[in-house]
């Protein structure tokens, strides 16, 4: 394939997020566009020349002819209808996340899936961003031993306005942990190379969107939430949100500790920390005391290959181009299907877990089997 042709169905923030990835690669163009919104097309055409094939209803670009690749970036309530046309393709998908809003609708997809030739991938850009990936490599390298514990805190902005103001309101998102937070949860399975078990959650809407109204309705998406994920080897994952909390200096800070040491990393200052406890094996098992910073190494970390940052420090750009790789050459994609479902259902135990006020075992919210 000389040339892999896109398809984006979805022009909003994030369609042409992945318009200009794509345009920034060598061997990819986009040859056509679908949404239903006039001015969503008309922003995504002012990016491309030549202009691309433009359309109002996903089927007519599914159907077109124009296409090798196809990027479904629209409302998360639409993805399991666009998702049930694609899979009946043989196109190559690249699906935002979250994969869906339901559980039982990832489950429908991964059924529709099996037997199918061309490749599905599941966007979940976190783990390619470049402290985060060398993070993850050092970790699984055993820079830190068996990894026991895994944190992410980001502590951020409100949710920023969508068209139509759709990601308003949880029937059309899944809930925050779900719609925001499924690509954390994806990377703390990724981390520890497990499935969790068992999830634990406190949240609420406490500042955010409470005076707004659509229709004579109030918002009802969370803004701050605690999340504790268990897993069946006893690691243990957290997540701490907070979307009123745009002071923040580093907005995200992921950690990794393990028996031999700890990994840092900071964003969007692309700060990766690392250090090891010294003398593992003798009586002294400690390294320098806590909070003196000493045996400490601090570096910037920044992947010279990407060659447009946009939005997620690159991450975008390194997973399009492992797409693309992965398409070229018959590879499985790096997040499946199956994790698209298993990062969905950590976010709706974890909302559920807030709603009954206890703790929720994933095998009540995952298939049968699962």
């Amino acid at each position: 394939m000389k040339k892999i042709r896109y398809g984006i169905i979805g022009c909003g923030s994030m369609g042409r997020e992945h318009i200009e990835n794509i345009r920034a690669m060598s061997g990819t163009t986009v040859t056509a566009l679908a949404d239903t919104n006039e001015k969503s097309r008309e922003q995504a055409v002012a990016l491309l020349d030549p202009a691309p094939a433009v359309f109002e209803n996903y089927a007519d670009l599914l159907s077109s002819g124009l296409c090798d690749a196809v990027v479904i970036a629209t409302p998360n309530f639409t993805h399991v209808e666009i998702l049930r046309a694609a899979l009946a393709t043989d196109l190559h998908i690249l699906a935002e996340k979250p994969l869906c809003t339901r559980v039982q609708d990832c489950h429908e997809l991964v059924e529709l899936a099996k037997g199918r030739k061309a490749l599905v991938w599941v966007a979940q850009e976190y783990r390619y961003m470049p402290p985060v990936a060398e993070m993850v490599r050092m970790a699984h390298a055993g820079a830190v031993g068996q990894i026991h514990q895994v944190s992410i805190r980001e502590h951020r902005e409100p949710f920023y306005p969508k068209v139509d103001d759709w990601n308003r309101f949880t029937e059309n998102t899944g809930g925050t942990l779900v719609e925001k937070c499924c690509h954390y949860f994806n990377l703390m399975d990724f981390v520890l190379g497990e499935h969790p078990v068992r999830v634990f959650a406190s949240g609420g809407q406490r500042v955010n969107h409470l005076d707004e109204r659509y229709d004579e309705r109030t918002p009802d998406i969370l803004d701050s939430a605690f999340v504790i994920v268990e897993y069946p080897s006893g690691a243990r994952a957290m997540l701490d949100l907070c979307m009123f909390a745009e002071n923040s200096v580093d907005n995200e800070h992921i950690s990794v500790v393990g028996n031999e040491g700890k990994l840092e990393s900071l964003l969007p200052s692309l700060t990766l920390r690392y250090g090891r406890r010294e003398d593992w094996g003798t009586r002294k098992v400690w390294g320098e005391p806590s909070g003196s910073g000493k045996g400490v190494s601090v570096r910037r970390v920044w992947d010279t290959n990407i060659k447009y940052p946009g939005q997620h420090f690159g991450a975008s750009f390194i997973e399009h181009e492992k797409f693309a790789h992965a398409l070229r050459n018959g590879l499985p994609p790096e997040v499946s299907l199956e994790d698209g479902l298993r990062s969905v259902a950590t976010g709706v135990a974890a909302h559920l877990s807030i709603a009954e006020g206890r703790a929720v075992a994933l095998s009540e919210v995952l298939p049968a089997g699962w």
